[in-house]
């Protein structure tokens, strides 16, 4: 592996830009395999070497991948002027220049969104030719009737006349107000008016799963982890949706139906 320079290394996997590196290098803020780093553009291997800074380590990884736990109320943009945004809620040791949602959910909803600063995968999962599948569990106003199940499998005729893909739906066993939903696309609102095409209202609406990635049960509304290199794999390994909607109210999610009820 070609060495490179201590602060590209950083800069390139962080937020710091290479002045701020040079600065927490003054302060003795940054170590290099466990000894204090005395100058900024000491060459070293991106893969063996081991840096921390201000006592956070800085993954040898070029590339980070966030599972979020959106919480309502929060814009997925990069862009401080549209409000609250999602970004916020990354702790700036995870964050890097270059880290966006991958996706988006509206303002008002919850649930597992990817934030990474990785634009080929980025395009991979959102591309229409590759569109992952993504599983969301939803409070309805009105309780769910059976004929929706055909009729979304079908696809929805939204109220403009425009057409969805055939959609996978379930209600919950717990709840005739509780309904599980499988999409292949990414339409304004879909969702939400899909069911209104069907004279029914969303008044919670979470995504669970991106892929075969589930949303963890221990990751509260508002909090995020890193992703490992099989989570990301687990992006492209879609999930079998009836046998993932009868274990998930068996084994998973009190915690977590609780939080939407």
């Amino acid at each position: 592996m070609a060495l490179i320079r201590l602060d590209r290394f950083i800069s390139e996997r962080t937020e710091y830009t290479r002045s701020e590196i040079k600065q927490l290098v003054k302060k003795g803020s940054v170590s290099l395999d466990g000894a204090t780093v005395k100058a900024s553009d000491v060459k070293i291997d991106p893969e063996a070497s081991v840096v921390t800074v201000c006592g956070n380590t800085v993954g040898a990884q070029k590339y980070r991948y966030i599972l979020l736990n959106k919480p309502d109320g929060y814009v997925c943009s990069t862009d401080e002027k549209d409000g609250k945004t999602v970004m916020e809620l990354i702790p700036r040791e995870l964050r890097t220049k270059n880290m966006f949602p991958a996706g988006r959910l509206d303002k008002d909803s919850l649930g597992a969104l990817l934030i990474t600063d990785d634009g080929q995968l980025a395009h991979n999962i959102l591309s229409p030719h590759s569109h992952i599948p993504k599983i969301y569990i939803v409070k309805l106003d009105r309780p769910f009737q059976s004929n929706y199940v055909d009729l979304f499998e079908r696809g929805i005729t939204l109220g403009n006349g425009e057409q969805c893909l055939p959609a996978k739906a379930a209600c919950a066993k717990n709840s005739d107000k509780l309904a599980f939903i499988e999409l292949h696309e990414g339409k304004y609102h879909q969702v939400k008016r899909m069911f209104a095409a069907v004279d029914n209202h969303v008044d919670v609406l979470m995504r669970i799963s991106l892929g075969g990635l589930i949303l963890p049960e221990k990751l509260a509304l508002g909090e995020c982890m890193e992703l490992l290199h099989k989570d990301v794999e687990n992006l492209f390994r879609p999930l079998d949706f009836t046998r993932f909607c009868e274990d998930f109210l068996g084994d998973f999610s009190a915690k977590l139906i609780n939080s939407i009820l």
